[in-house]
């Protein structure tokens, strides 16, 4: 028998039978408004870098808080809806704002940095979804308690840092942050398909925690690469 004529069936292989439709259809939904956040937070980007408003940047932050505030403690229903993907549209866009300095340093180092960073953070969070979507359910959900003690413990080194000023635990703490956020990637899609299965529709907040994974790689890349590319100039 020739193993070459066998055929290929692309159907199945996106076919997520361990996944009821209805949260199939959810999960559709989720990503859709992040497809939607990711357009606004790069509007909102953009409009920063082109205005400077690095001095309103406090401001944008605590917008963007409020807004995030907002949107939770706004129920999931029918009525609010379009409210509520008009809160997340506003959250992004200041998301986005608030990324401009950061996008402005690198720029200045070198604009190579911005799609290299882009392009890494959107394979790495595909990568990561995609395991997510086709492993076992809730095999990857133990990671939780791992990943709140690895983001409290880079807290701590920060509050440390503060003081003492080192490059090494900074960097150090950069490299194990986009570790930890690579593993909310996993665990934030399978508890989004846990809570769908048991009820739990609300699309745009799970969206959210989706669009924080990827702002927060996006953004420990673009330090990384940052850092590097000044290392390397320093020694030419």
């Amino acid at each position: 028998m020739n193993v070459f004529d066998r055929s290929v069936n692309l159907d199945a292989l996106f076919k997520f039978s361990h996944i009821s439709a209805s949260t199939q259809q959810h999960l559709k939904k989720v990503y859709a408004s992040f497809a939607l956040c990711m357009f606004v937070a790069a509007a909102g980007a953009y409009v920063n870098v082109v205005t400077h408003l690095v001095q309103l940047s406090l401001l944008t932050g605590l917008g963007s808080l409020g807004l995030m505030i907002w949107l939770l403690s706004t129920p999931h229903s029918a009525e609010t809806e379009q409210k509520r993907l008009g809160m997340l549209a506003g959250f992004a866009f200041l998301t986005g704002v608030n990324l401009g300095p950061l996008l402005e340093m690198c720029i200045a180092i070198n604009p190579s940095i911005l799609p290299t960073a882009f392009l890494g953070t959107a394979v790495i969070f595909t990568c990561f979804t995609l395991s997510a979507l086709y492993a076992r359910r809730r095999s990857y959900l133990y990671l939780g308690g791992f990943l709140f003690s690895g983001l409290s413990l880079m807290f701590l080194f920060s509050l440390v840092n503060l003081f003492v000023g080192s490059t090494w635990l900074f960097t150090a703490n950069l490299y194990v942050g986009l570790m930890v956020m690579c593993g909310f990637v996993l665990f934030d899609t399978q508890l989004i398909i846990e809570k769908a299965e048991s009820g739990d529709k609300d699309y745009i907040w799970h969206c959210v925690d989706l669009f924080l994974d990827f702002v927060n790689i996006f953004r420990e890349l673009m330090i990384i690469l940052g850092m590097n590319e000044n290392k390397k100039k320093e020694k030419k």
